[in-house]
């Protein structure tokens, strides 16, 4: 069995969201996501519009998903690739290069076009 795993905030879940995950799924057999707690992301200086729990139960919906996790601080990736037995970790290209040392197959898939949960955000009124 070939696992993936990915990891995000996925707030404001959008396309861009639901297309990077059914491509990481299309990977491999399993997916796992590693979700930002709410603590972690404060220490990351981003503030969510959802909570995790109500993070986790949206994703819980998406049916490439087969294991969320939760992502507590940055060095959990080297640990949970080893504990769960990861083939290839994916992320956002934003993040090129960042993540080359981990010890596993790593793709960076590019950002759907013309949307983010930042640019959300920002039509909201900056949030």
């Amino acid at each position: 069995m070939r696992k993936v795993i990915t990891y995000g905030t996925f707030d404001l879940l959008h396309y861009g969201h639901i297309l990077l995950l059914k491509r990481a799924k299309s990977l491999g057999d399993h997916l796992t996501v590693g979700l930002s707690t709410d603590s972690f992301n404060e220490l990351k200086g981003k503030k969510s519009f959802l909570s995790f729990e109500q993070r986790k139960n949206l994703l819980e919906s998406i049916k490439y998903i087969d294991r969320i996790i939760p992502e507590e601080n940055w060095e959990q990736k080297s640990m949970d690739i080893v504990k769960y037995g990861i083939d290839v970790f994916v992320i956002g290209d934003d993040w090129k290069g960042k993540f080359d040392n981990l010890n596993c197959e790593v793709v960076y898939f590019p950002r759907a076009p013309d949307i983010s949960s930042s640019q959300i955000k920002e039509l909201m009124g900056n949030f």
